[in-house]
C-alpha cells in the first residue's frame, strides 16, 4: 500500500490548491492509516472493506481522537479512496459512507490586546535569541499568518522598508505590517540573524541556535516559556496569536473580507468562529462607531 502514497501526493500537488501544511496533513493521515491496515495484513488496496474502514475509525474515536483529527482524516482518505478508483486499483470505495463527525464551532482561545503587550515584552532582546524571538511574535500577531508559514519564511520574504511580508504557504498572498514591526524585524535582521545564522540556512529569515531554520516544534516551546514568564493563565500556543490577530481587527472594525484574505482562509465561512468571539464586543464597538449612537450619547451627556 505503501508505493501509492507517494503517487497520490503527486496528484494532490498538481491538481489541487494545498498549502504544503495541508499536504502534509493528508500524507500522515494515509500513512497512518496504512500502518494499521499493515498490522492486519492488509497490503492491497482491493483487501479494504467497508467494515474495515468503519472499524478504522471507531479505533480514532476510542483512542481519544479529537472530533476535528476524526474529521481531517476522514477528507484525506475520502480523497485516498477516490483516487485509487480512479486509477482503476479498486473497484469500488470503501469509504463513500464516512460522515466527518461535528466539530464545535466554539470560538477559538484567544489573548486580550493586554495579554498581548505582556507576552511580546518578554523576550530579552539585548541578546540575540531574545531578538529573533521578540521579531518573530511581533511578526505573527501582526499577519496573523500560520506558524508554518511563519517559519517557512525567507529574507527576501519580509520588505521591512515597503512594509510588507509574501506568504507562499499555497495560494500567494502579500500582508502588510505597520512600522513598530518592521523595526523589530529590521534589528533582527541586523544585530541577531548574523550571530546565529549557520552556513547552510542563508536565505533563512528564522533561525534556531545551530543556525538551522527554526522548527514549529522549537517556536512552540518559546511561545509556552514567554507565556509562563508573562504569568497568563491561558494555555497559549502559537496558533493563539494568529487567533488573536482575526478577533482584535474585527473587533477594532476591520471588515470580515479583508480579514480573510490576511488570514488566507478561502471562504468566509472559516472566519465566522472569529465572529463569534467578537460579538461580546458588539454593542461597545456600535456605540464607538455608528454616528447615530455617537449622537445620542452626546445628547445624553449635554441633558
Amino acid at each position: 500500500m505503501e508505493q501509492y502514497v507517494a503517487p497520490f501526493m503527486g496528484y494532490l500537488t498538481d491538481h489541487k490548491r494545498l498549502s504544503t501544511a495541508t499536504l502534509e496533513c493528508y500524507k500522515r493521515d494515509i500513512e497512518q492509516f496504512i500502518g494499521y491496515l499493515r498490522e492486519r495484513e492488509i497490503v492491497e488496496p482491493g483487501q479494504m472493506t467497508k467494515a474495515g474502514v468503519k472499524l478504522y475509525f471507531s479505533t480514532l474515536s476510542k483512542a481519544g481522537k479529537a472530533p476535528a483529527t476524526i474529521a481531517r482524516s476522514s477528507v484525506s482518505l475520502r480523497a485516498f479512496f477516490q483516487y485509487l478508483q480512479q486509477e482503476r486499483l479498486i473497484d469500488h470505495d470503501p469509504g463513500h459512507w464516512i460522515e466527518s463527525p461535528k466539530i464545535d464551532k466554539s470560538a477559538p482561545q484567544t489573548l486580550t490586546v493586554e495579554e498581548i503587550d505582556l507576552l511580546l515584552d518578554r523576550p530579552d532582546t539585548s541578546q540575540a535569541p531574545g531578538l529573533r524571538d521578540k521579531a518573530m511574535m511581533e511578526l505573527l500577531y501582526a499577519t496573523g499568518i500560520r506558524v508554518s508559514e511563519l517559519i517557512s519564511l525567507n529574507v527576501q520574504d519580509v520588505d521591512t522598508s515597503m512594509r510588507y511580508v509574501r506568504c507562499s504557504g499555497g495560494k500567494e498572498r502579500i500582508i502588510p505590517i505597520g512600522t513598530l514591526t518592521a523595526n523589530w524585524v529590521q534589528r533582527y535582521l541586523e544585530e541577531s540573524r548574523p550571530r546565529l545564522l549557520g552556513e547552510s540556512a542563508a536565505d533563512v529569515l528564522f533561525t534556531n541556535a545551530r543556525g538551522d531554520r527554526l522548527t514549529r516544534q522549537g517556536f512552540w516551546k518559546i511561545v509556552k516559556k514567554y507565556g509562563k514568564d508573562a504569568g497568563i493563565e491561558t494555555d497559549i500556543t502559537p496558533h493563539t496569536l494568529r487567533h488573536s490577530f482575526a478577533v482584535h481587527l474585527l473587533e477594532g472594525g476591520a471588515d470580515v473580507k479583508s480579514v480573510q484574505e490576511m488570514l488566507g482562509h478561502t471562504d468566509l465561512v472559516t472566519v465566522q468562529m472569529y465572529l463569534n468571539k467578537t460579538k461580546t464586543n458588539l454593542k461597545s464597538v456600535y456605540e464607538a462607531f455608528h454616528p447615530r449612537a455617537r449622537t445620542q450619547a452626546s445628547k445624553s451627556s449635554a441633558e
